[in-house]
C-alpha cells in the first residue's frame, strides 16, 4: 500500500489537536494517550537532544527508551550516544548533567546526529503501541535545529509536522528535500547582516545518518498562523504553502504575535484588540483545513468551530495539567492548588522571551516568574535554543541571547536594554520538566511555567476531577456528543483574560 499523501493525512487528521508545549512538557506519554483516544498527539521537537541525554543520564527512568533506539538506523551513533549519557543507575547525588554539543552556523556532526536520534525517540515513544496519527510541534525561531529534528522525526514515521513563532516559509522545501534525501539549505537570520549579504545553514541526511537510503515518507506540515493575512502570504506558492492551518488566538499559552498596536495596559500586558483577531471569512478563502486554537477548550467549542468551516480545535492547557504531561507532579499541584484558590496568574509578558514575541507567564511561587527568583538566579545561557545569530564586524556570524549575562550580550553588540526582565526560556522549560541542571553552588535551575488564558475550561475540568485528571478524561469531555454538558461561557475569552 503506497504511504498517504500529506492532503490524505490532514484530511483524516481529528478534530482535537493536542498542542506542543515547552520542552518535553508535550511528552511522548501525553502524546500517545491523546492519540489512542481519538486526537492527533503531539510531542515537542524543542530541545529533543537535551532531553534525550537528561533522560540516558537519569538512567531511563520509563524503562522504554532502549527498545526505540535498537530501531534508529545508525546504531553505530546509538551506541556511542549510549556510554557517553546512560547512567544505570543515575547520576550520583549532587551531580549535575552532562552538557550537550550544541549548534552554530557550522552545523557540527556530532550535535546534528543526537539531534535527530532525539528526535526520534520522541516520535517512535509516542507512536508504539497504536496506529494512530502522531505530530511533532517545532519553533520557527530555532532554525539551527530545525532540519535535524524533522529528519529524526520522519526516520520515526512522524504523521504531522507543525511549525510556529515566526514565518515558517521554507518549511515544505524542507521537508521535500528530507523525504527524497536530499541536501537541505535554510537561509538563516542573521541580525546586523549588510544589505544584499546572505547566510545558510546546509544538512546533508546521509552526514547525519550513514547509509540512508530514500525515499522517506513526507509528513503533513500544519503552519501555525495568528493572522489571515499571513496564511494567504504562505499559501500564495507551492513552495511554500502548507498542508493545513492551525489559528492561533492571543490567549494561547507559550509564545503569542505580537499586537498590531505596540500599546499595554495598566499591567504592563500588550493590549490585544479587533485587528488582532483573525478574519474567518478572509481565512476560509484561503482555501487550506484549518484548526482554531486558543482559548477552544471544549465540546461547544469544537461545534462552534466546524459552524465556521474549521476541521476542529488545538487545544493545550488542559492537556498540559494532565498526569501525562512533562510538568513534574510538585509543580502540577501547585498550579491545580494555586489555580483553584485564584493565586496563580496568567500573564502575557511582552519582554519575557528572548526571541522577542509576547509569552505566557504563570505567576506561581518558587518559580522564575517570582521576583526573588529571577533576581537570584546567575545569568546564563548554556543551552543556547534560543540564541540569535549576529554579523561580527569581520563578516563572521556569533550567537547571542539577551537572557545571557548582560556584560557577555553587550560585548557582543547587544544593548543591554534588551537584556531587562529577560527570562532564560530553555532552562526554566526544562526545569518544569523535570530535568532542571544543577549549578556548581549547589542550587537547581527555578522552574518556569506557561498556561493559556482558558481558565475556564481547566475550573470544569476541576469541578469534574478534583484530584487531577489525565489526557483520556480530557478526550472524553472534548468530544461528548452533547455539547450542552458542562457548556462554557459564552464570553470564555473575556473571563479568561
Amino acid at each position: 500500500m503506497p504511504p498517504r499523501t500529506p492532503s490524505e493525512i490532514v484530511e483524516e487528521l481529528p478534530s482535537v489537536i493536542q498542542g506542543g508545549m515547552g520542552v518535553g512538557v508535550s511528552s511522548w506519554q501525553l502524546a500517545r494517550q491523546v492519540a489512542q483516544n481519538g486526537g492527533l498527539g503531539v510531542v515537542s521537537g524543542v530541545a529533543p537532544d537535551l532531553l534525550l541525554a537528561r533522560w540516558l543520564q537519569d538512567g531511563d527512568p520509563t524503562g522504554q527508551l532502549f527498545p526505540v533506539l535498537a530501531r534508529y538506523p545508525d546504531q553505530d551513533f546509538v551506541q556511542a550516544t549510549i556510554g557517553r549519557y546512560y547512567r544505570s543507575q543515575g547520576r550520583a547525588p549532587g551531580a549535575p548533567y552532562r552538557p550537550i554539543p550544541r549548534l552554530d552556523q557550522h552545523q557540527r556532526v556530532d550535535a546534528l546526529r543526537l539531534a535527530a536520534l532525539g528526535s526520534f525517540a520522541q516520535v517512535r515513544l509516542a507512536k508504539s503501541g497504536h496506529d494512530r496519527a502522531i505530530g511533532i510541534n517545532l519553533l520557527e525561531k530555532i532554525q539551527l535545529w530545525t532540519p535535524a529534528a524533522l529528519l529524526g522525526a520522519m526516520l520515526a514515521e512522524v504523521d504531522v509536522v507543525l511549525v510556529g513563532a515566526g514565518v515558517p516559509v521554507h518549511l515544505p522545501r524542507i521537508l521535500d528535500a528530507l523525504a527524497a534525501c536530499e541536501p537541505v539549505t535554510v537561509p538563516l537570520d542573521v541580525v546586523d547582516a549588510e544589505r544584499g549579504e546572505t547566510f545558510d545553514i546546509t544538512l546533508t541526511a546521509t552526514d547525519v545518518v550513514p547509509n540512508l537510503t530514500g525515499p522517506l515518507n513526507r509528513p503533513a506540515f500544519l503552519a501555525i498562523v495568528s493572522s489571515h493575512i499571513l496564511a494567504s502570504y504562505l499559501a500564495r506558492d507551492t513552495l511554500t504553502c502548507p498542508d493545513g492551518l492551525v489559528v492561533e488566538g492571543p490567549t494561547a499559552g507559550g509564545h503569542n504575535a505580537p499586537p498590531r498596536r505596540n500599546e499595554r495596559d495598566e499591567r504592563g500586558e500588550p493590549i490585544y484588540g479587533p485587528r488582532d483577531e483573525v478574519d474567518l471569512e478572509k481565512l476560509r478563502k484561503v482555501g487550506l483545513p484549518f484548526w482554531l486554537a486558543g482559548g477552544q477548550a471544549g465540546p461547544a467549542h469544537i461545534d462552534a468551530a466546524k459552524a465556521e468551516g474549521a476541521q476542529g480545535v488545538q487545544v493545550g492547557t488542559v492537556f498540559a495539567l494532565s498526569q501525562e504531561s512533562g510538568l513534574t507532579e510538585p509543580l502540577r499541584r501547585a498550579l491545580l492548588g494555586g489555580l483553584k484558590s485564584g493565586e496563580a496568574r496568567v500573564r502575557t509578558d511582552p519582554v519575557a522571551s528572548p526571541t522577542g514575541f509576547p509569552f505566557k507567564v504563570v505567576e506561581v511561587p518558587e518559580t522564575i516568574a517570582s521576583r526573588g527568583v529571577y533576581e537570584g538566579r546567575e545569568r546564563n545561557c548554556d543551552l543556547g535554543y534560543l540564541r540569535t545569530a549576529f554579523r561580527r564586524a569581520d563578516g563572521s556570524i556569533g550567537q547571542r541571547c539577551p537572557a545571557e549575562p548582560v556584560d557577555a550580550y553587550v560585548r557582543k553588540g547587544g544593548s543591554a536594554e534588551d537584556t531587562v526582565g529577560r527570562l532564560c526560556l530553555c532552562n526554566g522549560l526544562t526545569a518544569s520538566a523535570g530535568l532542571p541542571q544543577l549549578r556548581r553552588d549547589g542550587s537547581v535551575e527555578p522552574s518556569l511555567l506557561t498556561l493559556g488564558h482558558d481558565l475556564a475550561a481547566i475550573h470544569l475540568l476541576i469541578e469534574r476531577h478534583p484530584e487531577g485528571w489525565g489526557a483520556a478524561d480530557v478526550m472524553d469531555w472534548l468530544l461528548e456528543s452533547d455539547a450542552s454538558a458542562d457548556t462554557l461561557p459564552a464570553a470564555l475569552g473575556a473571563a479568561a483574560s
